[in-house]
């Protein structure tokens, strides 16, 4: 098992990137947060990794940080929830909000991801919430449904979560969905 691989970062792609690591390409699983954070292509990266070993495949998933992998792996702990889904989750929002979520029962937040339902995302509440439950604070659940609220109408305007998400993450929330929905219009639009 490894716990980490750092080398030549050299191929990016929508869902995996490559590191050379003495002559051998590590291709590594990474999610959208994770995969923007990296430097640039010829860089050395170093990234924590949680290895899959099923009957027809090996895949290696990994994270900037030992917390974000610790979060993948409890996810990964919740009955019915692979790899694959772990990321999906993680796609959605950063673990941090993903954590107060849960924490605060937060269902329609994990629904967003394709293939969680609402059964699959009450099980990951149920079996998360008490592990999580210290990381659950006051005006939570309002800034959840304001982040929510700003990601829906960005996407509902033709945009990606992802892409609504990245516009979001800088601004500054002060309890304001349709001004924090401007400033992230302004930033998509290049002005």
């Amino acid at each position: 098992m490894y716990h980490y691989l750092e080398g030549r970062l050299t191929i990016v792609n929508e869902q995996f990137v490559v590191l050379d690591i003495g002559g051998v390409g590590y291709k590594i699983f990474v999610s959208v947060d994770t995969r923007e954070a990296l430097p640039s292509t010829g860089n050395t990266v170093r990234l924590y990794i949680h290895q899959a070993i099923r009957e027809d495949s090996n895949n290696m998933y990994g994270f900037p940080d030992e917390t974000e992998l610790a979060f993948f792996e409890m996810l990964l702990g919740v009955s019915g929830i692979g790899p694959r889904s772990a990321i999906g989750i993680l796609n959605v929002a950063r673990p941090d909000t993903l954590i107060q979520a849960i924490a605060s029962n937060d269902t329609a937040f994990l629904t967003k991801v394709s293939g969680i339902g609402r059964k699959t995302a009450e099980k990951i509440v149920l079996e998360l919430r008490d592990k999580l439950a210290e990381h659950k604070r006051e005006g939570d659940e309002g800034a959840l449904r304001e982040e929510s609220d700003a990601v829906e109408a960005l996407h509902s305007l033709g945009y990606s979560v992802a892409e609504a998400r990245n516009a979001l993450k800088n601004i500054k929330s002060d309890g304001d969905t349709n001004a924090r929905i401007k400033e992230a219009l302004k930033i998509l639009s290049g002005k």
